[in-house]
């Protein structure tokens, strides 16, 4: 059983998507006579927090932790409200004020690539001994944060190791990349940052197709695509004590950009059309919600309809996700999101409820719903067939029979991508 380090910023007791990739990819590969190490920082700055997340964290993986400056906490005496925004992703697109545009300028422009650039160096002068003493002949770096990358460059320039860069999000094309107010040479800095790393690693590993292709423009190195996935058995999935009430959920941050502004003008028309549906809907948002997008719901006359829970634990996020009549997935509509596959979408598969997906013209979204027979898929300027299928769904649930045939899903059950995982760990 050989070694492999895992370089990660977000580890239990960090909440949201970006803790379960490599908390599940730990947890299966010992099954493929790999032993994981795990390298974390000591005193994180983690947006959101869930607890439950601690007891996951398998018995046989090895941890270290080690110090980091977190800038964030300086900027937290300007402003808490504002800094936490900023460092979960939520931007606003109109209104901002001076500070929030003047914390935008700082993080794009004085943090390159991102506000944990000061945990490089003291993590490559820890972990060149943790290297060495646990034998250790590949190392894996999990980004964004996408700093953690240059942890990978540097012990790749001065040891004999393999290297595997995970790219969970893009880097300089992900949408909100060019909402940091970069200057021109930071623009540059990015860009030759992002090159070097790709050119430097042995191996990329991203989560889709679309991100596949950009870096192919950028590196000759081999890239592989291994999505997100579920890790919930499906026989714990039961189909009963479903939402009395016609629900439509949202399940995670629901971020400025990601507002489907044409559906809420049709749940509005529905409402206004038909009694029975006007007794029965309610949109529950569960995560973080930006103020523009709640803004739009209230202005469209859904305020009295909507009913909102900012964070919950993993646990009661699938939870929610199985007793909903109906799950919304929405994405940013900008041809940089086309490749952005959100985490939750896995576990809606999981779960076995319709799926309603909204976002970019292209969306490699569409092809994992329509291939697995999910839900249907609409853009943002949908509204009559868009009308009609939530129609026709209504329809089904009045009759109880508001179900979804899904096929294919278990190519996204964790051990399956875990097995893909450590294929790319046998190094010829």
């Amino acid at each position: 059983m050989h070694k492999v380090l895992i370089i990660s910023y977000y580890w239990p007791p960090a909440g949201g998507p970006g803790v379960q990739r490599w908390l599940k990819f730990v947890k299966y590969l010992p099954e493929f006579q790999i032993h994981p190490v795990v390298y974390i920082p000591e005193n994180p700055k983690y947006p959101i927090t869930d607890n439950s997340l601690l007891k996951e964290i398998p018995e046989h993986v090895t941890v270290y932790q080690n110090k980091i400056f977190e800038p964030y906490n300086l900027a937290g005496f300007l402003s808490k409200s504002k800094t936490k925004q900023i460092s979960s992703g939520v931007i606003s697109n109109s209104n901002a004020s001076l500070l929030e545009k003047t914390l935008l300028w700082i993080r794009g422009n004085m943090f390159i690539p991102d506000a944990r650039k000061y945990w490089v160096k003291p993590s490559v002068r820890f972990l060149k001994d943790i290297i060495k003493k646990e034998q250790i002949d590949t190392i894996i770096t999990t980004g964004p944060p996408h700093s953690l990358h240059l942890i990978g460059l540097e012990l790749k320039r001065i040891l004999d190791v393999k290297w595997l860069a995970d790219f969970r999000d893009p880097w300089t094309s992900i949408g909100y990349h060019s909402k940091l107010r970069l200057t021109k040479a930071s623009q540059k800095k990015h860009r030759e940052l992002e090159i070097k790393v790709a050119c430097s690693c042995d191996k990329l590993l991203v989560t889709s197709k679309t991100t596949k292709v950009e870096f192919e423009s950028i590196t000759s190195k081999p890239i592989h695509v291994i999505t997100n996935g579920y890790d919930i058995p499906e026989s714990d999935l039961p189909f009963s004590a479903l939402d009395k009430k016609f629900t439509l959920s949202h399940i995670g941050s629901l971020l400025t950009g990601r507002n489907p502004e044409n559906l809420w003008k049709v749940l509005l028309e529905i409402i206004d059309e038909n009694e029975a549906f006007r007794n029965v809907f309610q949109l529950n948002l569960i995560g973080v919600v930006g103020n523009d997008v709640l803004k739009c719901i209230h202005d469209n006359g859904l305020k009295s309809y909507t009913r909102i829970k900012e964070y919950v634990t993993h646990e009661e996020a699938v939870s929610y996700q199985r007793k909903s009549q109906l799950l919304l997935l929405a994405e940013i509509d900008s041809p940089d999101t086309r490749g952005i596959i959100p985490g939750k979408l896995f576990e809606y598969l999981a779960a076995k409820r319709p799926i309603l997906a909204i976002g970019p013209t292209d969306w490699e979204v569409a092809e994992i719903v329509t291939r697995t027979n999910s839900g249907v898929i609409f853009n943002y300027n949908s509204a009559s067939d868009l009308k009609a299928v939530l129609l026709n769904w209504f329809h089904l649930y009045q009759q109880g029979k508001l179900m979804v045939s899904s096929v294919n899903i278990k190519a996204y059950n964790r051990r399956m991508l875990t097995a893909k995982l450590a294929e790319l760990l046998e190094w010829e």
